[in-house]
């Protein structure tokens, strides 16, 4: 007989039949769901097995191997917002924005003083802090928050040869700093960037960042205020480059920042004659 949708089951009309019918589908059933159990259980051990990463040194300045998305994600940490791998350099603000960049710090000599500049020409910047600084001064990471700026891991020894070290040292520079930076801030501030020292990063540490709620942060202008050139060559570093990309690398720490302190006050008096904007390297978009 073809079946068809009106045909009654004849085994509804055979009660012992119905009972062995039922029993067989259940066993069927149950056999499914353990094959499907022990297939998960094989596919989450796949998924969290590292195939391996080999450490690369990556140009902050250059690096930019995002896809169009902004990059590949990683699984968050508990509480950490995702976001991408790839290296940011773009700026919140927009197109022709600037994003103002200090690292090193805090000093208690210079943050002060740049906090000051920045105050007076309304500009936020992002502060990349060592933990070590931080934990010696939370009262400046307490006002580098409370001033609208925003907080980046720049490690605990800020070594320059970040990207020849096993991963088990990045992750422990990387995170121990992020904890004392936060530690210091108090009041719930996050850590939202990692900027590897001298740009030093590796497919690991940007994916320890990146699944701790922090994305890579490069720079497009490198002042080389650090070697103390003077605060007219510092000015006309950042002018000359400026078209070059939007993050601006300047440092309150590792030693006199005075030309810095006045090589600063001149580029944002000029940013502001010019009518260029400025604000936050971008967290989840796109890398360039």
């Amino acid at each position: 007989m073809t079946r068809t949708d009106t045909d009654t089951d004849t085994r509804a009309d055979k009660p012992g039949a119905l009972r062995a019918y039922t029993q067989g589908a259940k066993a069927r059933i149950a056999i499914a769901a353990a094959a499907a159990a022990v297939a998960a259980t094989v596919w989450g051990v796949t998924a969290v097995v590292d195939t391996g990463h080999h450490p690369r040194h990556e140009n902050a300045a250059r690096q930019t191997d995002d896809p169009a998305n902004g990059g590949g994600g990683s699984p968050r940490a508990p509480g950490a917002q995702q976001v991408p791998e790839g290296i940011a350099h773009d700026s919140e603000a927009g197109k022709g924005a600037v994003n103002i960049t200090i690292d090193d710090g805090p000093d208690p000599t210079w943050t002060p003083k740049v906090l000051d500049l920045l105050k007076q020409y309304d500009v936020k910047a992002t502060f990349c802090m060592t933990g070590p600084q931080a934990k010696d001064h939370p009262d400046l990471v307490k006002k580098v928050v409370a001033g609208g700026h925003r907080l980046c891991d720049h490690t605990m020894d800020h070594n320059t040869g970040m990207d020849k070290k096993p991963v088990e040292y990045q992750q422990q520079q990387i995170l121990d700093a992020k904890k004392l930076i936060e530690d210091a801030a108090g009041g719930g501030a996050e850590v939202e960037y990692y900027r590897a020292p001298g740009g030093a990063f590796t497919p690991d540490s940007r994916r320890i960042a990146a699944a701790n709620g922090m994305r890579p942060l490069g720079w497009n202008v490198d002042s080389k205020d650090f070697s103390k050139p003077g605060a007219a060559a510092i000015v006309n570093t950042v002018k000359s480059e400026i078209k070059n990309g939007a993050t601006v690398l300047f440092h309150d720490g590792g030693g006199n920042r005075s030309q810095t302190v006045e090589a600063l006050e001149q580029v944002l008096s000029w940013l502001k004659a010019e009518g260029r904007p400025t604000g936050f390297p971008v967290v989840t978009g796109p890398s360039s």
